[in-house]
């Protein structure tokens, strides 16, 4: 909104500063500044608002140290996430950018069925909450949204170099010398990147136009599928790690700040041809976007570091997993997600080998087997009697040399 206001000042009264607007960076600073103000103070009246409605978390008895204590701590406070991306991003955005109304769309929806969710437990006193079925519903929702906006939409392209031969007479030169030209060209493409692959461009549309050329116009068949595993892959991710105080949120933090630089470069022409990187036309207002999202993120952080004054539940955990996803698809690095969300992937994979196996070793022996003290992986460390605070800030560090990992793929092939 602010920055449509300022633009128009600019453009018929000249009004001095309303051309910073036109800054991505300045743009981008201005809604982490407001997400943290938003989220610091709106997040402290919210919780005391929870607290005098009684909206306090009911924990099971898993046998965890400390865990007990926590019964009774407000949650649904993924509401203060939500408020803190939102705001800002509706403020310093392009509201008219496909990019950026992916993202509200996909924010609103996830913070929708979270909320749903939270409501159920806390209100309706039925701690199953909101039935999975729904949940898988309301993110295959989103996924198909997302597929076919990226797939049918004519403002989601990309711009490739197109070369072509020219003789070029040197001057005082008899004979010609052909050198390679090039212009840049827009079109629809399905194109990604692969990590750690010198030719690092993959077309999904090559899943089904391999049979024959002519399927290549049902490869949304094959592209809008895998986009929805992507939305509820790590979207019930983040649901997972969201186990300790601090840590899906810091987490979540470490991977916006990869996904921002990762919007900023995609979304620059020098920058994409200067690392040989797609480059996508109008992407690098989802910096404002994400930028937002780390604010938010930190900003919860302060309430929801050890011991934690609030919870984000669902309302939070499936938003933050989603809007993950969606971005990292939006610049085309959906395949570098086991990467920087190797957090969340390790989580999943934890809770999908524990029952697995047990499964399996109770049909074959009569009794099931585990392979940790228990699952997702963090409560395995906290059986093992590692103080929460250090599992919390071992993972966030883990997260940080995935990022930077992530980030060295951009060269590294």
């Amino acid at each position: 909104m602010l920055y449509h206001f300022f633009n128009y000042i600019n453009q018929n009264f000249d009004f001095p500063g309303s051309g910073l607007f036109e800054f991505i960076s300045f743009r981008a600073g201005m809604a982490v500044i407001t997400s943290l103000v938003i989220t610091l103070v709106f997040g402290g009246r919210l919780i005391k608002f929870l607290q005098r409605k009684q909206v306090g978390e009911s924990i099971r008895d898993l046998g965890l140290e400390g865990q007990m204590v926590k019964a009774g701590t407000p949650t649904m406070g993924g509401v203060i996430i939500l408020a803190g991306i939102i705001v800002p991003t509706m403020l310093f955005a392009k509201l008219d950018n496909i990019y950026i109304q992916l993202m509200l769309v996909a924010t609103v929806w996830l913070g929708l069925i979270g909320f749903l969710d939270d409501y159920i437990k806390v209100f309706k006193k039925n701690k199953k909450g909101l039935a999975g079925k729904f949940k898988v519903i309301g993110q295959i929702g989103v996924g198909i949204i997302v597929g076919a906006s990226m797939y049918w939409s004519d403002s989601v392209t990309i711009k490739s170099k197109t070369y072509y031969n020219t003789e070029i007479l040197a001057e005082q030169q008899v004979s010609s010398q052909e050198t390679k030209s090039y212009f840049w060209e827009e079109t629809k493409s399905l194109k990604t990147t692969i990590p750690f692959v010198k030719n690092n461009e993959f077309d999904y549309s090559w899943l089904i136009s391999w049979i024959s050329p002519e399927l290549s116009k049902y490869s949304w068949l094959v592209f809008i599928p895998i986009i929805v595993i992507i939305v509820i892959s790590v979207s019930n991710g983040a649901n997972l790690t969201d186990g300790l105080d601090g840590l899906a949120t810091g987490t979540s933090a470490i991977v916006g700040i990869t996904l921002a630089i990762f919007a900023y470069l995609s979304g620059n022409l020098v920058f994409s041809d200067y690392l040989n990187i797609l480059y996508i036309p109008n992407s690098s207002e989802l910096v404002i976007f994400i930028s937002s999202f780390v604010g938010a993120c930190i900003g919860f952080l302060w309430y929801n570091s050890f011991p934690a004054k609030v919870f984000m539940g669902d309302t939070g955990s499936l938003a933050l997993g989603g809007i993950i996803a969606v971005f990292a698809i939006a610049i085309r690095k959906e395949l570098l997600i086991p990467v920087f969300c190797g957090v969340f992937l390790i989580e999943n994979l934890s809770v999908v080998l524990q029952v697995s196996y047990f499964k399996y070793t109770k049909r074959k022996f009569g009794e099931g087997r585990r392979i940790f003290l228990m699952s997702p992986i963090h409560h395995h460390y906290q059986k093992k009697g590692i103080h929460e605070a250090k599992i919390v800030s071992r993972f966030w560090i883990l997260g940080i040399l995935l990022a930077v990992l992530s980030i060295v793929t951009l060269k590294l092939r």
